[in-house]
C-alpha cells in the first residue's frame, strides 16, 4: 500500500549510496525538511543511524567496479536484487522528485522513479574534480537537471549547473585531546591503513591515544580500541576530540574532520592494490592537498612523517557550503509545486 501523503505538497526521494553521498544530502536539509521526504540508501551503520531519525528505504550495495576487482557474479547478483527492490520502493513511494548524489546502489531507484514520472536531479559527487563519475555519465540522460561541483566538469556536461561548495572557516578551533582517530569509512575494510597506524603506535611513533574504526571484517589490532562501524554522531564526536584524524580518501570523512579543525592525513584507497573500484580517492586527496587542507600518505613511512610533522603545521578548518545549491533546488521545487496545483 502506498503511504498516505502528508499535508506538504511534494514527496522527495533523497538517493545516496553512503558516506559522502548521504552526508551531502543531509547538508541539503533546508530543502527537503519542508516536504514529505524519504531516503534511499544502503544498509550500513550510517544508513541505520539515518533511519533512526528519518524515513529510510534500503537497497543492496553493488558497484560496477566489483567486476574490475574480480567479482562480476557477486555484482550481477546484488544488482538483480537491487533492481527489483528499487522498483518496489518507488512503486510504493511514487516521489514527485528524486535528488541523487549517487552512486551505483541508487541508480535503479533513479531509473524507476523516472519511468514513474518523477523529476530527476542528479548532483555529481563532490569527490569528482576533473572527471565525471560513472554514475553521472549513466544518470545524465535520465536527469531533468544535472549539477556538478567543479568548474572543470562543465566541459563534460555543457548544460550542467556548476556549484563549487568548498569554503574556508574562520571560527575558533575546538579544544582537542591527545587522540589520533583513524577511520576507513562506512563499511569496507581498509587493512593497509589500519595496519600502518597499528605499526606506528607499536613502535612509539604515535604519542597519542589511538582509536580505529576498521570497517566490517577489517583487521582489529590487539591492544588498541577498535570499532568495526560507528554512527554518524559518534564519528562527529571523535573528530571533535581528535588532534589528528587519519582517514581514507572519502569526502565524507575528510569534510567531517576538516569541519572540526583536525590535522587531517589521508591515505587514499588504491585500485592497483585492490582497495577500491578506481583511483578517485587519489584524485580527491590530491585536490584537497593542493588547496592546503590536508596531508597525504601512501605508505607507512609517509604516514609516520606526516604525524611527526603535524605539531609544526597550523590546522585549517573548512566545510562545504550548499547555500547556492539549496537556492537552486528550492526554485525547482517551487516551480514543480506550482505546476501541480
Amino acid at each position: 500500500m502506498t503511504p498516505a501523503r502528508s499535508s506538504k505538497r511534494l514527496r522527495i526521494c533523497l538517493a545516496g549510496s553512503g558516506g559522502g553521498h548521504v552526508r551531502q544530502l543531509l547538508d541539503l536539509e533546508p530543502v527537503w525538511s519542508r516536504h514529505d521526504y524519504f531516503f534511499l540508501t544502503e544498509d550500513t551503520a550510517l544508513g541505520r543511524s539515518l533511519a533512526a531519525n528519518h524515513r529510510t528505504r534500503f537497497v543492496p550495495h553493488f558497484a560496477a567496479g566489483q567486476a574490475k576487482l574480480g567479482a562480476p557474479f557477486r555484482m550481477l547478483g546484488a544488482a538483480a536484487v537491487n533492481f527489483f527492490r528499487s522498483a518496489g520502493h518507488m512503486l510504493r513511494e511514487r516521489p514527485d522528485m528524486v535528488v541523487s548524489t549517487g552512486a551505483g546502489a541508487v541508480f535503479f531507484g533513479v531509473v524507476w522513479a523516472r519511468l514513474l514520472g518523477a523529476k530527476i536531479v542528479v548532483v555529481d559527487s563532490f569527490a569528482r574534480f576533473d572527471r565525471p563519475s560513472l554514475f553521472a555519465r549513466l544518470a545524465a540522460p535520465l536527469a531533468h537537471h544535472l549539477v556538478v561541483q567543479s568548474s572543470a566538469l562543465a566541459g563534460h556536461f555543457p548544460k550542467a549547473q556548476v556549484f563549487d561548495p568548498m569554503r574556508m572557516l574562520d571560527g575558533v578551533r575546538p579544544a582537542k585531546k591527545p587522540l589520533l582517530f583513524a577511520t576507513v569509512g562506512a563499511t569496507l575494510p581498509f587493512n593497509r591503513l589500519v595496519d600502518s597506524v597499528a605499526k606506528l603506535k607499536a613502535r612509539g611513533a604515535i604519542p597519542y591515544e589511538v582509536i580505529i574504526q576498521t570497517g566490517i571484517g577489517g583487521h582489529a589490532p590487539a591492544g588498541l580500541e577498535v570499532h568495526e562501524t560507528l554512527s554518524f554522531e559518534e564519528m562527529q564526536a571523535l573528530s571533535g576530540d581528535a588532534e589528528i584524524v587519519v582517514c581514507h580518501g572519502g569526502t565524507g570523512s575528510l569534510i567531517t574532520a576538516l569541519r572540526k579543525g583536525c590535522h587531517v592525513i589521508a591515505m587514499p584507497r588504491l585500485f592497483e592494490k585492490g582497495e577500491h573500484y578506481d583511483n578517485h580517492q587519489a584524485e580527491i586527496t590530491e585536490a584537497f592537498a593542493a588547496r592546503g587542507l590536508i596531508q597525504t600518505a601512501k605508505s607507512t613511512e609517509e604516514l609516520e612523517a606526516a604525524i611527526r610533522g603535524a605539531p609544526s603545521r597550523t590546522p585549517v578548518m573548512a566545510t562545504t557550503d550548499p547555500t547556492e545549491l539549496i537556492g537552486f533546488l528550492d526554485g525547482l521545487l517551487a516551480g514543480l509545486a506550482a505546476r501541480k496545483t
